[in-house]
């Protein structure tokens, strides 16, 4: 089985260190997953409701999601919110960050998921120390995918394990044509306990994650989009781990989305040792592979666009043993194909926070 090289551009908390942070992958083989799990994956639902773009977002019983299917998770009790109040942002720059429109997700307009049951896009029927947690406010794009068997997205991760067999918890937007049918940036999570050699999967294609929300549902698409020279639309990610529990837990803001459980993790039951933000453009075309994907990342656009141009991710968080949220003090940005992709950790004035740029168009003069 060939190589994709996958991880394209990160900006990087590392505690740990490590020889290159831009681990190849080996492929993953969605299509064959998808298969393997449709039996799985066809839960019966209690209501259904079309999106206005043509979604069937089908409303299932939470207790018979697809995390149940999980062996370790036989006997496990749903816990609807964390044992504790997470940290909350106080900075200047988180309170400007209440000016931007809040995002929704375009089936809310045709209904909602009855109390004890969770939202599911139907398209899943068919095919140095140590973190707790990390934020980042992610603005979303509509960008551009060359071709069905690849994908771009904006995300945060936390990872611990070594570099080959790392453990990850992801979650962010995702264009996806092949796993979604169509180019709408999607909210998505996703896992793995061996750096993708044979774990690994996107939104309920696996299961392990554990829904809560009758609100907010995995592979349903944001709306509106930002535009270039517009208005900006973002979408508040935290994951946290509860230290009593040591759960991992996923929110959109103060929205609970659900949860990783304890029992899935080895390394990732105590704690993470690195932290990304960023984007990550899937393609058998990149690295040295002519012609280049044109696959872009973000809004398309370099990160020297700034502002209106360039996708960003505003109030970068760690949370550490402490429990106080803050700004990480040991930073990096990086990308692996600079005249491809790039990355900038913007301050334009020493009092203000950085905000930190990344994306590009793939293909191009510098990008044969």
């Amino acid at each position: 089985m060939g190589k994709k090289i996958t991880l394209r551009l990160l900006f990087v908390i590392a505690l740990l260190v490590l020889g290159n942070v831009g681990v190849k992958a080996k492929a993953r083989k969605f299509s064959s997953e998808i298969n393997r799990k449709l039996k799985l994956l066809n839960k019966p639902a209690i209501k259904s409701i079309k999106s206005e773009d043509g979604d069937i977002i089908d409303c299932i019983d939470i207790y018979k999601q697809p995390a149940f299917d999980h062996p370790a998770l036989k006997n496990h009790k749903i816990e609807m919110r964390p044992s504790i109040s997470f940290p909350s942002d106080t900075t200047t720059t988180a309170k400007n960050e209440t000016s931007l429109p809040v995002l929704s997700q375009i089936w809310h307009k045709s209904g909602s998921c009855p109390t004890g049951t969770i939202p599911q896009a139907a398209y899943l029927l068919a095919t140095g120390d140590s973190y707790i947690g990390a934020r980042g406010f992610i603005n979303v794009w509509n960008p551009r995918v060359q071709s069905p068997d690849e994908y771009t997205t904006a995300q945060i991760w936390l990872k611990n394990g070594s570099v080959v067999t790392f453990e990850s918890i992801e979650a962010g937007w995702m264009v996806n044509p092949k796993l979604f049918s169509d180019t709408q940036p999607r909210l998505f999570i996703r896992w793995t306990l061996d750096g993708y050699q044979k774990t690994g999967c996107i939104n309920h294609i696996c299961s392990g994650f554990v829904q809560t929300s009758q609100y907010y549902g995995l592979g349903i698409a944001f709306q509106p989009t930002s535009q270039k020279g517009g208005k900006q639309f973002g979408v508040d990610f935290r994951i946290n781990q509860d230290p009593n529990q040591r759960r991992w837990w996923l929110s959109l803001k103060d929205d609970v989305i659900g949860y990783w459980p304890l029992e899935i993790f080895n390394s990732l039951q105590q704690k993470a040792q690195i932290v990304q933000w960023g984007g990550y453009v899937y393609s058998k075309n990149v690295k040295g592979v002519t012609p280049h994907t044109t696959t872009a990342m973000g809004s398309g656009d370099f990160a020297s666009g700034l502002w209106g141009s360039a996708c960003f991710i505003l109030n970068v968080r760690i949370v550490d043993d402490s429990l106080q949220l803050k700004y990480p003090k040991s930073v990096q940005g990086y990308t692996e194909e600079p005249d491809c992709y790039s990355a900038l950790n913007n301050q334009t004035n020493p009092a203000l926070e950085p905000i930190f740029y990344f994306g590009g168009p793939g293909r191009g003069p510098n990008c044969p």
